[in-house]
C-alpha cells in the first residue's frame, strides 16, 4: 500500500526544491527526517512539512508504521509562472517570472 501527500502551487522554484528532493528519493523516513532537519536550504522546511504530512496520511491508512516506511516516489513538477514588470530605461520593461512549484511525495512499505 501506499501513502501520499502533495502541496501544489508553492512559490520555490522547482529546479531548487528538486536539490531537496533528490536529498531523499528512496531513503527511510527516519533517515529522510534527519537529512532534512539538518539541511540549511529553504526548500528543506518545506519538503520536512510535506513528509509528515506524508506519514500522518500513512498513519491514517495504516500502511506501516514510521520504521517500515520508504519515501518510494518523489517528485518536482513546475507549476504556473507569475509574471511581473520591472521598469528598466527609457519606458521600457523587463519580465520577471516568479515560478511555482507542485510537489509530490509518495511512502510505501
Amino acid at each position: 500500500m501506499e501513502a501520499s501527500a502533495t502541496v501544489r502551487h508553492i512559490r520555490i522554484t522547482p529546479r531548487k526544491a528538486r536539490q531537496v528532493i533528490d536529498l531523499i528519493r528512496g531513503k527511510m523516513v527516519g533517515d529522510a527526517i534527519n537529512i532534512l532537519t539538518f539541511t540549511p536550504l529553504h526548500a528543506a522546511r518545506i519538503v520536512k512539512k510535506l513528509l509528515d504530512s506524508a506519514v500522518a496520511n500513512a498513519e491514517q491508512k495504516k500502511v506501516g508504521d514510521l520504521d517500515t516506511l520508504k519515501v518510494s516516489k518523489a517528485f518536482v513538477n513546475q507549476g504556473v509562472t507569475m509574471k511581473r514588470m520591472r521598469a528598466r530605461a527609457m519606458g521600457r520593461g523587463n519580465v520577471i517570472k516568479k515560478r511555482t512549484s507542485h510537489i509530490t511525495l509518495v511512502l510505501s512499505a
